[in-house]
């Protein structure tokens, strides 16, 4: 599937942080975020445990680069030439940067602060309150120890500094007090959990039963072209069900779609490995997002649904959409008409559907379709959910009338397009709590911090880094578990998840946190 709306304004990338004791503030990401601290107070270790290297601008690193070592006060106008110079390039691509300086120096600060303001971003200040006996302690502990005399002067200084900060116009300014130890824990929203853990023989065999197409679903868009593909998609759907995940979806595409890979990049058809996968999984959800009702007649779907819900103990849902790429229906000597011809078909498809679905053979006379036999055996076992594929008015008011559900992008264009389907929904005088409220995300998913922006760099292209992580939500799975939480309290009921790059079952089990994020 994909979105019939214009790609939707990136939301904020990670979760906000708790604030438990004053150890771990609230951050937005991306942002400018300056270190305020005497020598000794803590502030590269509290950095290295919570952003990327990469973030983290330090007078003493660049000291140490241009000059003998991290101490080598001699290098100091060089190191703070590059750090300006480092500083003024990563705002500029708007990436987070840390600044860890002593921050004493009020002409930077504004400088700083300025830049921020010009590339859109947050600014906030971390002050270290550690206690000036322990920074004694601690530099007198190191190999190549700040002058007692300088050490007094920057614990005044800093003091001067917070008292100043008030009215420099920070948009936050977090006070930290770290332990009395130099290595404070690292904040629990910047560590991805562990993997669940996964037995020798049958690994899949301990994982939770998902609550029916509620919750994370994984959608696989790409497939390898040197494995063999049924042993692929069986490990790729084992992971699934070992990670607790809800369900998993096949797109509907004869050709793969430019936004994916390259034209002759495999896709199966989706039906037909459904009906693989329901012979090696017991608990997942199958179903397509989404089949274009030009592909196939509506009552030919309707009969692979019924079968694959029949062999699968009733875990089948049909994604039904419009179809919008012109090339593959000319490819495969389908038509292709215009955009209203496709959304009558729609409607018309979905009642087709479920009146082969109803109980009996009798003839069926309805609003747009007329049959004069239902004859579709076997039936579906149980409840057939139909989910409808696009944010277009129309699009929106059949899934409110006829379908079970809609699905649309992840970004803030697309809730508030889910907002209107809902409002729809009541206006009919339907229930929005017994609708499927379902969004399409597409997030890159690291193991930490670091192996998100390495994933970023691999598969940005052209698009600027901080553009594209954004878009693309790049964070650790607790951060994506937050982030789709918060989408809960927007009535959300069920995430499709293709993350970037998804490749091994080992990435898929990554994703077991996210699972949580519906309760």
């Amino acid at each position: 599937m994909v979105p019939e709306a214009p790609t939707p304004e990136p939301e904020p990338r990670g979760p906000q942080l708790p604030d438990p004791a004053l150890r771990d503030p609230a951050l937005p990401d991306p942002a400018l975020v300056v270190l305020v601290g005497a020598s000794g107070s803590g502030k590269s270790t509290w950095a290295a445990s919570r952003f990327r290297a990469a973030e983290v601008v330090s007078s003493d690193t660049l000291r140490g680069l241009v000059g003998s070592g991290p101490h080598d006060l001699d290098a100091s106008t060089d190191a703070f030439a590059l750090l300006e110079h480092i500083v003024q390039a990563r705002l500029g691509r708007t990436l987070t940067t840390v600044v860890d300086t002593l921050g004493s120096d009020a002409a930077r600060r504004r400088r700083w602060l300025d830049l921020a303001r010009r590339a859109g971003l947050p600014a906030v200040v971390v002050v270290l309150d550690t206690p000036a006996s322990v920074c004694r302690s601690r530099n007198a502990a190191r190999e190549r120890a700040v002058p007692a005399r300088v050490l007094t002067s920057q614990l005044a200084s800093v003091t001067g500094t917070v008292a100043a900060l008030a009215d420099e116009g920070w948009d936050a300014v977090h006070h930290v007090r770290p332990a009395a130890d130099a290595t404070p824990p690292p904040a629990p929203a910047r560590t991805s959990p562990p993997a669940p853990p996964r037995a020798e023989s049958t690994p899949w065999a301990d994982a939770p039963a998902p609550r029916g197409l509620r919750g994370v679903v994984l959608q696989l868009s790409r497939f390898p072209a040197d494995d063999d593909l049924l042993p692929w998609v069986t490990r790729m759907a084992g992971a699934a069900e070992a990670a607790g995940l809800a369900g998993l979806a096949l797109m509907d595409h004869l050709v793969q779609i430019p936004q994916v890979g390259r034209a002759w990049d495999p896709i199966p058809e989706p039906w037909v490995t459904l009906g693989a996968l329901a012979a090696v999984t017991t608990r997942l959800q199958l179903g397509t997002l989404v089949t274009p009702v030009t592909f196939r007649a509506p009552g030919i779907t309707a009969k692979a649904a019924a079968t694959l819900s029949a062999l699968s103990g009733g875990r089948c849902f049909v994604g039904v959409g419009a179809g919008w790429w012109d090339r593959e229906h000319a490819a495969y000597g389908l038509g292709f008409p215009g955009a209203r011809e496709r959304l009558d078909a729609l409607e018309a498809g979905i009642e087709t559907m479920r009146a082969l679905w109803a109980p009996g053979t009798k003839p069926y006379a309805g609003r747009l379709v007329s049959l004069p036999e239902t004859t579709c055996y076997p039936r579906p076992v149980g409840s057939m959910p139909v989910l409808v594929g696009g944010s277009g008015e129309r699009t929106l008011r059949i899934a409110a009338t006829l379908g079970d559900g809609c699905n649309v992008p992840s970004g803030e264009g697309g809730l508030a397009r889910l907002d209107r389907y809902l409002e729809l929904v009541r206006e009919h005088g339907r229930d929005p709590g017994e609708v499927h409220a379902t969004v399409l995300d597409l997030p890159v998913v690291g193991r930490d911090r670091d192996d998100a922006w390495a994933r970023v760099e691999r598969h940005r292209g052209r698009t600027p880094a901080a553009a594209f992580a954004a878009r693309h939500h790049a964070g650790t799975p607790a951060e994506h578990r937050e982030r789709l939480a918060r989408l809960v309290g927007r009535g959300v009921t069920t995430a499709f998840v293709a993350p970037v790059g998804l490749a091994t079952p080992e990435d898929v089990l990554a994703l077991a946190p996210l699972a949580t994020a519906f309760g």
